[in-house]
């Protein structure tokens, strides 16, 4: 505790008296300040103890006095020491009675007691106070350093850290879920910050915010639930956890009833330091798992499972003993559709190695930016953030290979990665506020540069990672066409294929090859375009065909010639009934955009 009014009063040293304001002397002292001016109060920060000679103020006048102690009242003046036998043998009535109506405490002190002995009194007592501030500190922080290091983790040092201040606390991970909190019920409390912890993750970090302004509550003291109302009214600080400014690995939680002391500031400190080690690994660590991982993923698509799995070790074995779902993601530079980063192999042939040299991804949410904007400014590491924090609370493997603008995912098939990765995709399209943009050409072609999609492959092995690949891949190729930014191949290979004709180079090729068919009707000379298409719908059938029509069988014989004489290509041929059909399908879905 710093100094106050009442343990200066009772210091056996200094033998002072109390003449007013007997209500007040439990008022900490910052300082002692010793002051003869009329006006001392531009000199003043708030919480000094003036201590006074009388030399230079009207002492008897009751109106001047009234002026100076209303004065050093609205300065934050705790208190007013004024020596006896000076100049007055008694403090004169006029200042007593200022002191007494404004409620200011005012102490004798006894002309054997220098006002050095006070100030350097306070002083002991300042440094004391910060000496325990400060070995309390150590001692926190190795208390939080043990729990940090134990089996029990990050939940045991939220323990201690509620204990060492009183209140409670609560960590985040970087999708702004509360993943542990002391004591338990501090779930509930942290659970209604989630709009405060965004706000900060927000920021360039280290960041912090306080919300709420604490006031005496009791909220959070000696683990009992506080009542709704108090722990509204409690004071919450929060803390951004991680080592860049543009990287919030997570977020600490800090409530208590009162604003922190200095012993409680340097506990919670130690507590960022800490959790910022276990929830950040280090660069380093992060690169070599990554090599790790695109090592693994290398030799799966070679097709040799037995090292991927030997490679994989400890780290990613554990994902290779059950189902998975190989995930790629790009991110379309300028609206051209990325080349893939691993040629589709045949079927008697390995896959290139789709990648180099995986490279690091930043991760965290850019500054300054909303939670819809964070992923339009790096959407990929948001991605990632949000897979690799769902995997994290159920201890789930998953491997994360960065490359350049692409990502690829092997998460378990069925687990919390995936599930993140459809709820992320649904909350995103929700923000655009479209579940599919329109096929035009424009959006089939060049979708913005800061939209994600993202193929997701069918559940596979390790034997059949190459399949997975090229599902994943033709999945990222309808989501491009399709204006979408998840789709899965079950839903590719249960779909149609007319949405994949939505494309510049198949209707370019569907407008030559009916071109002159188109040219031959605007003379008026025949319907050859509605009839091709109704003979072909018809699979050849002349009756029904020429029925549709409204035609002599006959008629629509002759108009079948016409068109292989224009065309100059025999409509016995399957291939090319197959690329007419398709050309006039492409041109009807060009017409309907």
């Amino acid at each position: 505790m710093p100094p106050t009014l009442a343990s200066l009063v009772r210091h056996p040293g200094l033998k002072l008296s109390v003449l007013a304001g007997e209500d007040r002397l439990e008022t900490p002292v910052r300082w002692a300040h010793v002051s003869e001016l009329a006006d001392p109060v531009p000199y003043m920060e708030g919480g000094e103890l003036l201590l006074i000679t009388a030399m230079q103020i009207e002492a008897e006048d009751p109106e001047a006095m009234s002026r100076y102690v209303r004065r050093l009242v609205g300065a934050g003046v705790v208190g007013l020491g004024f020596a006896l036998g000076v100049k007055y043998a008694e403090v004169p009535a006029a200042l007593a009675a200022a002191a007494k109506e404004e409620g200011l405490p005012l102490i004798g002190v006894p002309r054997p007691t220098p006002f050095i002995a006070i100030s350097k009194a306070v002083s002991a007592a300042i440094a004391a106070d910060q000496y325990r501030a400060v070995t309390a500190g150590f001692e926190a922080q190795r208390e939080l350093t043990r729990a940090a290091i134990g089996a029990e983790g990050p939940a045991a040092l939220l323990a201690r850290l509620a204990a060492h201040v009183d209140g409670w606390a609560a960590l985040y991970d970087v999708s702004g879920s509360v993943v542990a909190a002391a004591p338990d019920w501090a779930a509930r409390r942290a659970a209604r910050l989630t709009a405060d912890v965004e706000r900060l993750r927000s920021r360039p970090g280290p960041a912090s915010i306080v919300v709420g302004g604490g006031g005496g509550g009791e909220a959070g003291a000696k683990g009992a639930e506080p009542a709704e109302d108090t722990a509204a009214a409690d004071r919450v600080e929060l803390q951004s956890l991680g080592t860049g400014r543009r990287t919030t690995r997570g977020v600490l939680a800090v409530g208590t009833g009162a604003p922190l002391g200095t012993a409680e500031r340097y506990a919670v400190h130690s507590a960022v330091a800490l959790l910022t080690l276990t929830t950040e690994r280090s660069r380093a660590l992060r690169e070599a798992e990554q090599r790790l991982g695109a090592a693994v993923l290398r030799m799966l698509l070679a097709g040799e499972p037995d090292h991927a799995r030997a490679v994989a070790g400890r780290l990613y074995g554990g994902l290779l003993d059950a189902p998975f779902r190989m995930l790629v993601a790009e991110v379309p530079s300028g609206g051209a559709v990325q080349q893939p980063i691993a040629a589709t192999p045949g079927a008697d042939e390995a896959p290139q190695e789709p990648f180099a040299e995986a490279t690091t991804t930043a991760t965290g949410t850019a500054m300054g930016t909303t939670p819809g904007e964070a992923e339009a400014a790096d959407p990929l590491a948001t991605l990632t953030d949000t897979m690799e924090a769902a995997a994290a609370r159920i201890g789930e493997s998953v491997l994360v290979v960065p490359d350049g603008e692409r990502l690829i995912v092997l998460a378990p098939d069925g687990g919390a990665a995936v599930a993140a990765c459809a709820e992320h995709a649904r909350a995103v399209e929700s923000r655009r506020g479209t579940k599919a943009r329109p096929r035009d050409r424009t959006a089939a072609t060049a979708p913005h540069g800061d939209e994600l999609v993202i193929g997701l492959s069918a559940p596979a092995g390790p034997i059949a990672a190459a399949a997975a690949y090229r599902q994943a891949e033709q999945a990222l190729s309808v989501a491009r066409r399709r204006g979408r930014m998840l789709v899965e191949h079950e839903q590719v290979a249960a779909g149609s294929v007319l949405p994949l004709l939505a494309d510049d180079a198949v209707r370019a090729f569907a407008d030559g090859t009916l071109r002159a068919l188109h040219e031959h009707d605007a003379t008026g000379r025949g319907d050859l375009v509605a009839s091709l298409r109704a003979w072909l719908s018809r699979h050849g059938q002349w009756d029904a065909a020429a029925a549709d029509l409204g035609v002599h069988r006959h008629t629509l014989r002759y108009r079948m010639r016409r068109v292989e004489e224009i065309l100059g290509r025999s409509l016995d041929d399957p291939d090319v009934r197959m690329e007419l059909w398709l050309a006039l399908k492409a041109t009807a879905a060009g017409t309907s955009a």
